[in-house]
């Protein structure tokens, strides 16, 4: 036999005002946890690999109440900006990254913008004909991990030392004049310099595609904020390749509406990305998702590159150097199941 056990009137109606009051404090909580007071501050340089977030604002896309992108004139800005706190994240490569993790700054990868495959360079003017001539001769290379490492790896690739050359530290806004009133004599440079240098007869001695996956550009966030941010992360990385699909969809459209901020003509943007692999949302997931990210293996040979380099002082620790938990659901659910 059951039996049932009659509720008074008055607590049911209390319960269900409880049930309610439950409910509005959790959306209230949630609501929250998902707007903060400002915006996610993200900076970024120029390079193509990082215009997709850009055109996504161009077109109104982005919503400014969520993302804030601030253009800066090269990777150094960004560093100093994170390492003094004033951003939330940026837009840099892989070995930037490993730098400032060892400063200090708890960073984690979000999204892989670009693997650089032939668009990272070092130039040289008529004359020098390989990289044993470079004995001697200023090379100009921006203060950054990225520039030490393709220096360090391309001097390996011929015998040479750093001080087998004249090392010329110039920030890459200084880079085409610097070549231009001949205060060097090689550079190790990128586009769109690089295709400008390479029209005007530059000699390409040593380029990203002799050290596959090495080069790799990424978004990282302050791990602090993953939390706080988390819709605005995911907004942005949505948007991202949203612009990105629109740009292999319609290519004539997208070039033309990117050409004016990439500083070029409609017709040659398409050719600033011809050394770059663009991972799309399932490529990401592969690169940096799991246990074992397959991103993870370059990631430790370059952290070992970087420490017989001097490039770093220790090796890392790359336990939770990726966080894929931003890229679009249904793309991550599908690849679950």
């Amino acid at each position: 036999m059951i039996y049932c056990q009659q509720m008074r009137p008055g607590l049911s109606i209390n319960l269900s005002i409880m049930r309610l009051c439950f409910f509005f404090l959790l959306f209230f909580l949630t609501a929250c946890e998902q707007a903060p007071d400002t915006p996610l501050k993200i900076t970024a340089h120029n390079w193509p690999g990082y215009e997709f977030m850009f055109f996504a604002q161009q077109e109104k896309w982005l919503d400014q109440q969520k993302v804030q992108l601030i253009p800066v004139k090269s990777a150094t800005e960004s560093m100093q900006a994170l390492k003094e706190g004033l951003i939330d994240g940026a837009a840099l490569t892989l070995d930037e990254v490993l730098r400032l993790r060892e400063a200090g700054v708890n960073l984690s990868i979000v999204l892989v913008f670009d693997i650089s495959v032939g668009a990272d360079m070092l130039l040289a003017k008529p004359g020098i004909k390989q990289l044993d001539d470079l004995k001697n001769k200023r090379v100009g290379v921006e203060q950054s991990a990225l520039g030490a490492v393709m220096l360090s790896l391309a001097l390996a690739n011929s015998g040479l030392t750093v001080k087998d050359i004249q090392r010329v530290d110039l920030s890459v806004e200084r880079h085409r004049q610097a070549w231009k009133e001949g205060k060097i004599d090689a550079l190790i440079t990128f586009e769109p310099v690089a295709g400008q240098l390479l029209e005007e007869g530059a000699k390409r001695l040593f380029d990203s595609r002799e050290i596959p996956n090495m080069i790799v550009d990424v978004l990282v966030i302050r791990q602090e904020l993953l939390k706080t941010y988390k819709t605005a992360i995911r907004h942005l990385i949505e948007k991202h390749f949203k612009a990105m699909l629109h740009f292999h969809e319609n290519v004539q459209d997208a070039t033309y509406r990117m050409a004016s901020r990439m500083q070029t003509e409609p017709e040659k943007v398409v050719n600033l990305y011809k050394g770059l692999l663009l991972p799309d949302t399932n490529d990401n997931l592969k690169l940096i998702s799991g246990v074992e990210p397959e991103l993870l293996e370059n990631a430790k040979l370059l952290s070992k590159i970087m420490l017989e380099s001097k490039i770093l002082t220790r090796q890392n620790e790359l336990t939770d150097l990726f966080n894929a938990n931003f890229l679009p659901r249904q793309i991550a659910e599908s690849r679950q199941n």
